[in-house]
């Protein structure tokens, strides 16, 4: 009997048809195995995953294979976006045994969970021998299988301690961390290491902050370089904006082609942070592109966004994507043909598989003539809508939420920018009748707006249980995980994110209830924290990883909203809790700074104050003050913009609009500077000069 039927999770239902005897992850599991005196398989995965779909197909969805696992083991299928918390135990187990991780990934436990042999993706022969082996050692060599999984126990504990060295997250260790990263760079293809090539998104939104605060033109430049490459290459659909999983090659050229929310919320922070700074025109082009990538592709109406596009359609890497030169000559004519095959650098050798190629950009657009610029947009319009004819990659509909957390701030970041920015701080460029890209532009952050705002009320009506977070959720149902840490301090700075978008008090208030529980529950002696709640499921050791590797740990996570809401509302014990959590990272971006990106971007913040800006206004889309405190604040700011004493607003009380004119505030550690109505006044005080 297959058990996956009723399950929320994509991934479990793609398995519920395998004529294997799966369980979810559940008591009863390990109960059956107990029962049966018999070892548990579990298997986890994810529903864009390209080489779980392949042992899937070679192993799971066979008869005789099928019926070895059956016969010898209690088969366990786990989704590792639903159950963050058993991947990361297994996956430790797993690096551990092996010294490498990935997924699928493939444990073999005993019926009290304690893993005695890990792996990732076997062949179907190398599987199958595998089986035979582990049935064998569980009942002639017990002895030595309990022994060998005593030590994997105990390896993985040492792994996930709390304890262990704390320090200060100073300047001089941020400045050491950013020298790190810049001697680890890429110099000639952006970004850090070889193939495969992940995009750094929270290491460049560290050295973007790092840039703010001590002018470095090398971290610039990392940033500036690494996103040109990114937004040129196969990685980066040309067509509809989003960005894939990561690029096999080192030079970002072609993709493995699942695309992840949250590689596309993090990425969006960074392109609207480097547009924000620098008014660099590709920035501008690749944020908007991604937000509404997000809108348009991940957004379920009602809902939220969704999780992931495969990394195949119909079984076959890039079938959707990929092009040939006669391909482009039959949807777009002779001579546009020639041109989009020259731009997109698609030849007749191809750079991808049996003569096709990935699209990416071989010239620059950004600067090019209008007529150029023109004619690209037309061409990429007319290509999407030949390859939206095509078979299409199936999207993996559960909503995480912090996935969703990621995206609402991003999102949030975007809107109020282009709000505020595109028009010189007069409204948005729709309402100022603007045609041409800007219209573009604005037209999409109405979009994005929309799509953010229905993705938070899901969140806070949904999600939220009882005061508590939930993991996932699938077509407006809660699923029954329990939320881990890095949900509950992605959502909380995503409520602090529409706190200050929207100046509602009652998103501000839902961060504090999470992250009071975040405090409560999560909270290691030593100032760190576990990963999962002290009341949730004990698995057979509780992680607790500081490191940001795909998204930010839940510790980053946490700190980052902690420092937010600490800003927005001068309650000094969440800064220290997150100065006490930093403390914990700081020995590990000391030696491994590519791995605590999101940690080091919360100090950044904290060593910048942060600042809280507050203008009383009654015009906070359109005033020329919040679109110069939006484009001159220092790192981490907050900023809330809105008449004043609104209630549950406290950046807004008692800080009036003086002689009745729109007035700003500039307070950092709520210790404030006079209040000033000019823009130039305003930047003075934000760049640290003296008022005029």
């Amino acid at each position: 009997m297959n058990r996956l039927a009723s399950a929320t999770s994509p991934y479990l239902l793609q398995h519920a048809d395998n004529p294997v005897d799966w369980w979810p992850w559940c008591d009863e599991a390990f109960a059956e195995a107990k029962r049966r005196d018999v070892p548990v398989l579990i298997s986890v995965g994810y529903a864009a995953c390209h080489w779980c779909h392949v042992m899937a197909h070679e192993s799971f969805e066979d008869e005789a294979v099928g019926a070895l696992i059956d016969a010898g083991f209690v088969a366990i299928k786990v989704d590792r976006e639903e159950r963050p918390d058993v991947d990361a135990v297994y996956m430790t187990a797993t690096q551990a045994m092996t010294g490498q991780g990935g997924w699928p990934m493939t444990v073999f436990a005993t019926p009290d969970g304690t893993p005695f042999f890990c792996g990732t993706y076997f062949p179907k022969p190398n599987f199958v021998r595998l089986l035979e082996s582990v049935g064998t050692a569980w009942r002639e060599q017990r002895e030595a299988v309990l022994k060998q999984g005593a030590a994997v126990v105990e390896a993985i504990g040492g792994a996930q301690a709390v304890g262990g060295p704390t320090a200060p997250l100073t300047a001089d260790l941020l400045d050491a961390a950013a020298g790190q990263l810049a001697r680890e760079y890429d110099r000639e293809n952006g970004g850090f290491g070889g193939a495969p090539k992940f995009p750094p998104h929270m290491n460049l939104l560290f050295l973007l902050r790092h840039h703010q605060r001590t002018g470095s033109a090398e971290s610039l430049e990392i940033v500036r370089h690494t996103c040109e490459a990114m937004a040129r290459g196969g990685i980066h659909d040309q067509l509809a904006g989003g960005f894939a999983r990561y690029a096999v090659d080192g030079h970002w050229t072609v993709p493995h082609f699942e695309k992840m929310l949250y590689d596309n919320a993090l990425l969006l922070r960074v392109y609207t942070q480097l547009w924000r700074l620098t008014g660099d025109p590709m920035a501008k082009r690749v944020a908007r592109d991604v937000a509404r990538f997000l809108a348009d592709e991940l957004h379920k109406p009602g809902e939220g966004f969704a999780s992931a596009l495969d990394a195949d359609t119909e079984g076959v890497e890039g079938l959707t994507y990929a092009w040939t030169p006669a391909q482009l000559v039959e949807v777009l004519g002779e001579s546009d043909g020639r041109w989009a095959a020259d731009l997109f650098a698609v030849t007749e050798a191809g750079t991808f598989e049996h003569g096709t190629s990935v699209l990416r950009l071989a010239r620059d657009v950004d600067d090019a003539d209008p007529e150029v610029r023109r004619r690209w947009q037309e061409v990429v319009s007319r290509l999407l809508v030949a390859r939206d004819g095509r078979p299409q990659p199936a999207r993996d509909d559960k909503v995480v939420a912090a996935w969703n957390g990621l995206a609402v701030t991003a999102l949030a970041e975007f809107v109020r920018l282009v709000e505020t920015q595109t028009t010189g701080g007069t409204g948005t460029a729709a309402a100022a009748g603007l045609g041409g890209e800007d219209n573009v532009l604005a037209g999409v952050a109405i979009v994005a707006d929309g799509a953010l705002r229905d993705t938070a009320e899901h969140l806070a009506r949904v999600h939220v249980v009882d005061g508590r977070l939930r993991r996932v959720s699938r077509d407006g149902v809660v699923g029954a995980p329990a939320g881990v840490l890095e949900d509950y301090g992605a959502v909380a700075e995503a409520f602090c994110a529409m706190h200050q978008l929207t100046g509602e008090g009652r998103w501000l208030a839902l961060a504090g209830q999470l992250l009071d529980t975040a405090l409560a529950r999560f909270a290691a002696p030593n100032g760190g924290f576990y990963d999962t709640a002290d009341d949730a499921e004990q698995l057979v050791t509780r992680p607790a990883d500081p490191t940001d590797n795909a998204t930010p740990s839940g510790r980053s996570a946490v700190a980052a909203a902690l420092v937010t809401y600490a800003a927005l509302t001068g309650e000094n014990r969440y800064r220290e809790a997150a100065e006490a959590a930093l403390a914990t990272i700081a020995p590990i971006a000391a030696r491994h700074a590519r791995f605590t990106g999101y940690a080091a971007t919360v100090g950044e913040a904290l060593l910048s104050g942060p600042y809280e800006i507050a203008v009383a206004t009654d015009d906070p889309a359109g005033d020329p003050l919040v679109a110069a405190a939006l484009r001159h604040a220092p790192p981490g700011a907050v900023l809330v913009a809105g008449r004043p004493d609104q209630p549950g607003v406290p950046l807004l009380a008692d800080r009036p609009a003086r002689d009745g004119r729109p007035t700003a505030y500039v307070c950092r550690g709520f210790v404030c500077q006079r209040p000033v109505g000019t823009v130039d006044d305003l930047r003075a005080q934000l760049e640290g000069g003296a008022p005029s």
